[in-house]
């Protein structure tokens, strides 16, 4: 007996900035993340302080509730969290 394999609905970052209400072209994106990182690694993405509480709700929704947002959500994470390169 074959299974089909589960489809995963990927979101890009651009959607995700959308629903965050916030810039979701490229290069606004790249400017948040670079003005917002490193994250120190005790701050959990939704706890930082520059997100409304309607943000850090979503963020945390998102996470917890919905397997499709959770993976860009864990790469918003990790992109803030990173230490930036130098250039």
């Amino acid at each position: 007996m074959a299974f089909a394999p589960m489809e995963e609905s990927i979101h890009p970052f651009s959607e995700l900035f959308s629903q965050l209400g916030l810039p979701a072209d490229e290069t606004s994106i790249r400017a948040f993340i670079a003005r917002h990182s490193p994250l120190p690694g005790d701050v959990r993405l939704e706890e930082a302080p520059f997100w409304t509480p309607a943000q850090a709700q979503l963020l945390r929704e998102e996470r917890i509730d919905d397997a499709d947002w959770a993976v860009v959500v864990d790469q918003l994470n990790v992109a803030l969290h990173a230490t930036p390169a130098p250039q």
